[in-house]
């Protein structure tokens, strides 16, 4: 049998997380520690997601080497033994086994940002108020599949559209790796169904773009010249009654050169809807200025195209047959409402250990 670090081939840089882990909290360590209440924060957070990481690596790697040993015995003893020692080998295999899909997975989200927030925005196209109404229908669906896998989700902005559903949200997705996750989920989301806004009943085609970018933080070297900015102010919606707000708080932030668009109307106040949509442009100017330094662009913003025929990466059939599928990856499942309810991790490991980003669209005829 393989030594652990055989069995894993060096997918799991137990060594290295450990290493980083110890300098991490050497410096949590030093006096005037919590001088930089942020920059402690910040460090705290990273300690317990290196922890949560790897402590179960460690333990997987202690439970194996148990079982070698077992083997070894069996190897050098006589058969009644031997019998006993195969019966517990067996059963500590299949427990290890179960929990290996955990740890494998979480290989993968090995990225500088994969341990971060996200920032996720739906927009609808081509299809007009149903495409408005499946870009609402995509909010649902990531708000339950954010819960369900342990995020907290907070809405930064939402535009609704001009007769049903939304053309716009944004949304922080909040936890340990929520990042690496949700990156799977960038590009154009294809839905073919019978509209309910049709007298005629007909078949319609609607299209989405999601896109999702991580949440860094205040000190990473992204610098804004407040001259590229066009900042606009904007009554943020509401439900009405005593609910409406009667200022303008909500902040809309363009940033002239590159045109990357970031809007905030969830804090009351204006001066921190502005402090958190300063936040999400620097996000997105880091995401857009890491893809051209890597000169890919299609790997992120340019993998969605237009949203419109041909750029799709999923299509949602609800008729005249249901099915999901993923032009990525070949994934498929006729459980639409499963994954309209959230069940999305089929297609998010699938990509993820299909090689993420790198992964091209397949050459899928998917029928209306």
């Amino acid at each position: 049998m393989q030594s652990a670090p055989d069995i894993f081939g060096g997918i799991f840089d137990v060594a290295s997380k450990q290493q980083t882990l110890k300098s991490i909290e050497d410096q949590m360590g030093l006096e005037g520690f919590w001088d930089r209440q942020e920059k402690a924060q910040a460090l705290v957070t990273e300690s317990h997601r290196l922890k949560s990481v790897v402590d179960p690596l460690v333990k997987f790697n202690r439970e194996l080497e148990d079982i070698r040993t077992l083997v070894e015995l069996v190897d050098g003893s006589g058969e009644d033994e031997a019998a006993e020692y195969v019966g517990e080998i067996v059963e500590s295999s299949k427990a290890l086994k179960a929990r290996l899909d955990t740890l494998e997975l979480q290989s993968f989200l090995s990225g500088k940002m994969d341990g971060k927030n996200a920032l996720l925005s739906i927009n609808a196209g081509a299809g007009g108020t149903e495409s408005c109404d499946w870009a609402d229908m995509l909010l649902r669906m990531y708000t339950r599949w954010a819960e369900r896998s342990g995020f907290t989700v907070e809405i930064d902005d939402l535009a609704p559209g001009d007769e049903a559903g939304i053309s716009h949200a944004s949304l922080r997705l909040i936890g340990p790796n929520a990042y690496g996750f949700a990156k799977a989920e960038r590009g154009v989301h294809r839905l073919v169904r019978i509209s309910p806004f049709d007298s005629n009943a007909r078949r319609h085609t609607s299209f989405c773009a999601v896109d999702v970018v991580p949440e860094v933080d205040d000190d990473v070297d992204i610098e804004i010249n407040e001259k590229d900015l066009r900042i606009d102010t904007y009554r943020a919606s509401g439900k009405g009654g005593q609910h409406v707000n009667k200022t303008d708080s909500a902040v809309r932030m363009t940033h002239l050169p590159t045109g990357v668009v970031v809007a905030c109307q969830r804090e009351r106040s204006q001066h921190k809807n502005r402090a958190e949509a300063m936040r999400m442009l620097k996000s997105r100017l880091y995401e857009r200025r890491e893809d051209e330094k890597r000169a890919e662009m299609e790997r992120f913003y340019g993998e969605k195209g237009d949203i419109g025929w041909g750029n799709q990466i999923r299509s949602y059939v609800f008729q005249p047959y249901q099915m999901v599928k993923d032009l990525r990856t070949g994934v498929e499942t006729s459980n639409v409402q499963a994954v309209m309810d959230g069940d999305l991790n089929r297609f998010i490991h699938a990509w993820l250990r299909a090689g993420g980003p790198l992964t091209r669209n397949k050459d899928v005829k998917v029928e209306d």
